[in-house]
Parts: C-alpha cells; sequence; structure tokens
C-alpha cells in the first residue's frame, strides 16, 4: 500500500528535475513500505550495526529463537545474561537492554508520534544508547514514513547525488543540504529514488 502522499511527490519532484523524473518513472508502481513495528524495527537496525546484512540476518535469527516473540517484555525477562549466544556483542545486548527499558517505561511511546515533529521523535530516539541520528532518521523514513527526511549521512543517498548530479564529483556536506532543499517538501521520495539507482531492490528497514 502506496503512502498516501506518494502519488503528488513523485508528480511535483518530476516537474523540473529530469534525472528524478527518469528515476521516479523507472520505479512507478513500487514504494516505501513499513514494517509497522516500532520496538523491532529499531531493535533489528541495533542487531545490524557494523555487520554485513548476510551476518546481521543470521544474528537476528538466532535472537528470534532466543526470545520467541520480539517486545520489550521478553527482552527484558531474558536479561543481558540471558541474551548471550545468539551472536550479539556485549555493546548490542547492551543497547537492546536499553532500548527495551525505554518502551517499558515509556519514555519511548509510539502512540505519541503522530504529534511530533521529525527532530523531536529524533531527539526521543537518539537517547537511546545505541542509535544515532542515522539509525533515528531510517527509523522517520522506512517505519514512519514520514515524507521529508533527508538523511545526509547516508553513503548511498551522498553517492547517488554526486553520481547523477555533479558527474561524480564529492561536494561538501553543506552543498548536499543546500542542494536537497530543491526536493522539499518530498525529500523522503527523492532519497528512495535515489537509493533505487544504485540498487533497484527497495529497502526495507
Amino acid at each position: 500500500m502506496f503512502p498516501d502522499y506518494w502519488s503528488q511527490a513523485a508528480e511535483e519532484l518530476s516537474r523540473h528535475d529530469a534525472p528524478m523524473a527518469e528515476l521516479v518513472e523507472r520505479y512507478a508502481g513500487v514504494s516505501l513500505a513499513s514494517r509497522g513495528d516500532a520496538f523491532g524495527t529499531l531493535a533489528r537496525s541495533i542487531v545490524g550495526q557494523q555487520i554485513s546484512v548476510k551476518a546481521a540476518d543470521a544474528v537476528w535469527g538466532r535472537f528470534v529463537v532466543q526470545v520467541g516473540e520480539v517486545t520489550p517484555a521478553r527482552v527484558l525477562l531474558f536479561g543481558e545474561s540471558g541474551l548471550e549466544g545468539c551472536g550479539l556483542s556485549r555493546r548490542k545486548i547492551e543497547y537492546l537492554s536499553d532500548l527495551a527499558a525505554h518502551f517499558a517505561n515509556g519514555q519511548l511511546d509510539p502512540s505519541t508520534w503522530g504529534h511530533l515533529d521529525d527532530e523531536a521523535i529524533i531527539a526521543e530516539l537518539t537517547a537511546v544508547r545505541g542509535i544515532g541520528r542515522w539509525t533515528a532518521e531510517m527509523f522517520l523514513i522506512f517505519n514512519l514514513l514520514r515524507p521529508d527526511v533527508f538523511p545526509l549521512d547516508d553513503i548511498g543517498l551522498q553517492r547517488a547525488v554526486f553520481e547523477r548530479y555533479f558527474g561524480g564529483e564529492k561536494q561538501p556536506r553543506r552543498a548536499l543540504a543546500e542542494f536537497g532543499e530543491r526536493w522539499r517538501p518530498w525529500r523522503s521520495v527523492a532519497t528512495w529514488h535515489l537509493w533505487r539507482s544504485l540498487d533497484p531492490v527497495p529497502v526495507e528497514y
């Protein structure tokens, strides 16, 4: 199911931007899709930090077998010692436990996020150990389907912009930020299409 803004965003992004129009046409019929489960999405992002996708999938599989249903209560029930043995580093076990505690005590409450702007949600998420701004931005894009997130520190986004608009020449971070202003208020949609230019398989985060 497409986000309700997708068609409008695609049309407006295509209007005065030939490289983007080509991508929008090429990937018509595909869009962002949310996994829906906030805790599971964030837990999976922690498990996958600094390891390959293949390795992350293997560790996640063992983690799911270990805890059963992936919920804050289950993670807290097992405790840090109970999460050992499924391939998680000591630090990631601490991060997952901190994430579960934030959900359990109400410091992170997904029911309130519909009323908060992007920066307020980023501030809440980055208060959890192991979640930085990039992870929070990925969550806004892929879980909450926020339409105007521009993750400046994402290597794939940088590479795609430089290749399609700057002849492959790297640009300063400030220049990238300024360039991205052309895609407001649909920078998430622009970013998604730029990622597709590097990898046609849609990412699920």
